[in-house]
């Protein structure tokens, strides 16, 4: 996909597309290629793959969804959809949540050299970043991090009341929706709206959306480990 495919993507999918987002894209491209070959960003650093299997790919909820507001992107990795919001979103405040500190380091010469102002880079994990941001954000996003009924007690504890979850997924996005439902409502979550879609080139892309009904119970976030080991998942009941 070129640039000029991507802007007519975005055109067809209604989603805003403003000469400073194409023009931050190239450069997003440019200097994830270069960062890649010393760090191992990412799989995808093709230019053209990556608009449409990052930009596009992170642009498409924007089609579904009101973003507006302080937002954190929880595992922002090589910052996606984190970079790619911030772009498209001047008005929001974007949070980017990553543990790894030289997957920050890009993150924070990435906000730089695009000249983000709205963006701020948070070197720690999304448990521990609780602590200190419990329900401040109005909408929390994360992509490809984990297990939905994992990512979930990641993310939500970080949402205010009133705000919205919105995990971006792949294929299996619809039945990792079904498996979380337990955990979201434990964390004060509703039950998640589910958009499926497609890239061009036919991969397949889910959407999860679970408004934040009431406050998250105190209890959580758990420590990672339990929250890896022992996801919240409703148990099977017995006759």
């Amino acid at each position: 996909m070129t640039i000029e495919e991507l802007k007519q993507e975005l055109v067809n999918r209604k989603i805003p597309c403003s000469p400073s987002l194409l023009e931050g894209s190239r450069k997003l491209t440019v200097l994830l290629k270069e960062w890649n070959a010393k760090f191992n960003l990412t799989a995808i650093d093709d230019p053209e793959e990556v608009y449409e299997k990052h930009i596009l790919d992170c642009l498409i909820p924007l089609g579904y969804e009101t973003i507006a507001g302080n937002v954190a992107d929880v595992g922002s990795g090589a910052g996606f959809p984190g970079l790619v919001w911030a772009l498209a979103l001047p008005a929001c405040s974007i949070t980017l949540i990553e543990p790894t500190a030289k997957r920050c380091r890009y993150l924070e010469e990435a906000v730089k050299e695009l000249g983000l102002t709205n963006v701020t880079v948070v070197n720690q994990r999304a448990e521990e970043v609780v602590s200190s941001s419990r329900e401040s954000f109005d909408v929390v996003t994360a992509r490809a991090v984990a297990n939905l009924p994992v990512l979930s007690e990641l993310c939500v504890p970080l949402v205010k009341p009133g705000g919205f979850f919105c995990a971006l997924k792949g294929a299996q996005g619809k039945e990792e929706a079904q498996l979380a439902e337990f955990a979201l409502n434990r964390l004060g979550c509703s039950k998640p709206k589910i958009v499926e879609t497609a890239l061009p080139c036919g991969d397949e892309r889910t959407i999860i959306h679970a408004d934040k009904l009431r406050s998250t119970p105190k209890q959580y976030p758990r420590n990672f480990a339990q929250i890896k080991h022992k996801p919240l998942l409703e148990k099977p009941s017995h006759a």
